[in-house]
């Protein structure tokens, strides 16, 4: 049991700034108050915000050990499977070097304030099982998305694909695919089928860039959006190039969008219309995507993100909307207690030193890893 006193904090879903204390029990915030606390060892938070910790809605560890490899390539060329240049260089290289980069990439993600992390796992079980090794005796909280080789193509029968999809959910918690171009309808139902009745996420990529939308307009009559919305997929990753009524098929339906501007920008497919989405009341996430393109640091992800929105729409959008995709919006899409500092939540916090008069702005556009006091995750320190 500890308090945080004499901080500023993010208060609710609105991010509302408050003068308060908090006292945490176990894992959870059991009290937030103006008053003084009398119990508990204290923290002092004086010229700091405390903040709810972030959250990496979308990131692929295991290709850290092939960081800003296949630069100026074409995206199909690094990323594609089975044989981009990604798949190759994770073939080649021995598990003990995977693990190292990957538990080195966490590290990093811990001190710059996440403490959540979604991961597109490759490999099978052997690849959720890296991670896991990776990950041990590291206090953060992952989100692990396997897949198969099996799910690409179309020569595999859907009574193998059921059994690998069980399987794996035996391990992780949830399946994620590459996209509708790498994997048949068949196979796109037998996943969020499985997933569906465990109570688990289906995640795949969606419109990338326009050029995949065309193909599944051409090819199919629908978008890639429409597709994998009719197929059940909860959670959908980049969707740069929104096309025809994408917008309002995702307004009507529970998905959430995680959308990964830094990505986009590196292989220069676009800029994710996050204004356009959020207008749409569409449950927005952010994730830094693959290692091999960028760092796993959510901070540079927010203002990246919040700058290329007002940049691209010549307009403001507030800052708040941008942080709440790091935290609270995705608690909600996680159906997790994080992401928000109110009492009953875990508490996955950050101590963050105050640099400028607006504590969001502070947080988004000037604090590094150096400004950061304390990672809490589940009421255990971590730094």
């Amino acid at each position: 049991m500890f308090v945080i006193e004499n901080g500023l904090l993010l208060y609710g879903k609105k991010m509302q700034p408050l003068k308060a204390s908090i006292l945490i029990e176990d894992e959870q915030i059991t009290e937030i108050t103006t008053s003084k606390i009398h119990k508990g060892k204290k923290i002092d938070a004086n010229g700091f915000i405390i903040a709810p910790a972030l959250v990496n809605s979308h990131i692929h560890l295991g290709d850290s050990v092939a960081k800003d490899l296949g630069d100026g390539k074409d995206i199909t060329q690094i990323v594609k499977p089975p044989n981009g240049l990604k798949h190759k260089m994770l073939a080649e290289t021995p598990p003990e070097d995977i693990i190292k980069s990957i538990r080195e990439s966490i590290m990093e993600m811990i001190s710059t304030g996440t403490t959540t992390f979604v991961d597109f796992r490759e490999g099978g079980v052997e690849g959720i099982k890296l991670i896991e090794d990776a990950a041990e005796n590291l206090s953060i909280r992952k989100i692990v998305l396997g897949r198969h080789d099996s799910f690409i193509g179309n020569q595999t029968s859907g009574e193998f694909i059921r059994k690998i999809v069980k399987k794996l959910l035996k391990s992780c918690d949830g399946i994620a695919p590459s996209g509708l171009g790498e994997i048949s309808d068949d196979v796109a139902s037998i996943i969020t089928e499985e997933c569906r009745k465990q109570g688990k996420i289906s995640a795949i990529h969606v419109a990338e860039y326009e050029e995949l939308q065309r193909s599944s307009l051409n090819e199919n009559g629908s978008t890639e959006v429409a597709r994998v919305l009719k197929h059940g997929f909860n959670m959908l990753v980049h969707l740069t190039a929104p096309l025809n009524d994408d917008l309002n098929l995702l307004a009507d339906s529970d998905a959430s969008i995680v959308c990964c501007p830094r990505s986009n920008g590196v292989l220069n497919v676009g800029i994710p219309p996050i204004k356009e989405i959020h207008d749409h009341g569409i449950n927005t996430l952010l994730g830094t995507d693959n290692v091999m393109f960028n760092s796993p640091n959510m901070l540079r992800e927010m203002e990246y993100s919040l700058k290329v929105t007002r940049g691209y729409y010549k307009e403001y959008f507030p800052p708040e909307e941008i942080f709440k995709m790091a935290t609270v919006n995705a608690g909600k899409a996680l159906n997790m207690d994080i992401g928000c500092i109110k009492e009953g939540m875990l508490a996955d916090l950050i101590i963050v030193k105050q640099i400028s008069h607006n504590p969001i702005l502070s947080l988004i556009n000037r604090t590094g890893k150096e400004n950061i006091k304390f990672v809490i995750s589940g009421g255990n320190i971590l730094n």
